[in-house]
């Protein structure tokens, strides 16, 4: 028998626990035949009227020094004191699983190398994609491939203020309003709408295809705050959409170029479809081609099946660290930031003329506002794009395309 314990009791903690007590059986099966029992769920607040009351502490020493613990989900958030906690326990011989993209993508090479020296697991499965498996295929299904791209929208609060306002017309301050009436979105929505919660996820991804710790720090991240309906309205007249990309390209030198963008995506792409909070991840690998991975990136059930996942797989290779493992890099191994080139989405009061003095070729797109010139550049390195747009009198918008 495998005995578990759950450190925090919120919205993915308390689904871990009804997945664990609803699905027993199944998770015995998958587990080799071995019963799965939750021992201690770690928690500050009181749980009197909680059916398993006497499962839950307040003291986390209660699982760390007991001795028939051998695998405990970290669903707390945040980094701290998550991080002690998660290190202790690896120090201490015990298998750790999470959701906490934060605590992943800041300390996850000192983490996997504890657990690789205490020949036990750190895993990850639900901090990525929630619900979706992203982070098992790309280290075992994809894994005779070398991975040249990763894009995805990795946050599901930013695609659905984005499809508020491309379906239904609202502005981005009323669509945020009704995502967080929806619970959609945070009091405090920052994470979300300024990219960084999307620039950790593909912080973990990169560092996983790359084998070498990508720091999200490293990644220009810029979020939708400045998307506006006008920009919407745009794009549908390119017959395309606008969605928040997580972006990372690997070259054969082993550096990798990432962004996290607002992008203008053409319709005929997988991932302009991709609705509500609902998240998506492309891969391409160079022998498999693209792959899509689609499905809930939040939720209580959703993630928390992702992460009792990794309880199973823990459990079933209790005798043994997996090669889930990027190593710290002696060396910068983020590219240049032109070695890429996007064309730009460009709103200007400048004339047309005036743009193409500028900009040379260029492809105009017909006015949605009066006294503006609408246009998509040729494919520009950033500080080509930079330079050329300071030559302007006014930008309104400045917005990548996806190739």
């Amino acid at each position: 028998m495998a005995k578990v314990a759950i450190m925090g009791y919120g919205t993915v903690g308390s689904g871990v626990y009804d997945i664990i007590k609803n699905n027993a059986d199944r998770l015995s099966r998958n587990a080799n035949g071995e019963e799965i029992e939750l021992k201690h769920i770690l928690d500050i607040r009181d749980f009197d009227d909680h059916p398993e009351k006497e499962l839950f502490t307040k003291e986390f020493n209660d699982i760390l020094n007991d001795g028939e613990v051998s695998v405990v989900a970290e669903v707390m958030g945040g980094l701290h004191p998550a991080y002690e906690f998660t290190k202790s326990l690896l120090e201490a011989g015990k298998s750790v699983v999470t959701s906490n993209k934060e605590l992943v993508a800041t300390y996850g090479t000192e983490l996997l190398e504890i657990a690789r020296g205490k020949n036990v697991n750190y895993l990850f499965e639900a901090s990525v994609g929630g619900g979706i498996p992203i982070i098992r295929p790309m280290h075992q299904c994809l894994t005779a491939n070398n991975i040249l791209k990763i894009a995805g929208i990795l946050n599901g609060t930013t695609n659905y203020i984005l499809n508020q306002m491309i379906k239904n017309g609202k502005p981005f301050e009323t669509a945020l309003k009704d995502a967080q009436n929806k619970g959609f979105a945070e009091r405090n929505p920052a994470a979300d709408i300024e990219g960084h919660d999307a620039c950790r996820k593909i912080a973990i991804l990169a560092s996983l295809a790359s084998g070498k710790m990508v720091d999200y720090n490293d990644i220009d991240t810029e979020g939708i705050t400045a998307v506006t309906l006008d920009d919407v309205k745009y794009a549908d007249e390119m017959d395309a959409v606008v969605k928040l990309i997580g972006y990372a390209e690997f070259d054969k030198d082993g550096k990798v170029y990432s962004i996290v963008s607002p992008m203008v995506i053409k319709k005929d792409s997988p991932l302009s479809g991709v609705d509500g909070v609902m998240n998506a991840i492309m891969v391409t690998g160079d022998c498999v081609g693209d792959v899509m991975f689609y499905g809930a990136g939040a939720g209580k059930l959703p993630t928390a099946s992702a992460v009792v996942a990794d309880i199973v797989d823990a459990v079933k290779h209790s005798e043994r660290s997996k090669k889930i493992f990027w190593e710290k890099p002696s060396e910068n191994i983020m590219a240049d930031r032109d070695s890429k080139k996007f064309s730009y989405f460009v709103r200007t009061t400048d004339s047309a003329e005036n743009v193409q003095k500028i900009f040379g070729k260029c492809e105009f797109v017909d006015n949605i506002v009066d006294n503006e010139s609408a246009f998509v550049t040729s494919p520009l390195t950033r500080s080509e794009a930079e330079e050329k747009l300071e030559k302007l009198s006014d930008v309104v918008t400045n917005i990548r395309v996806m190739a």
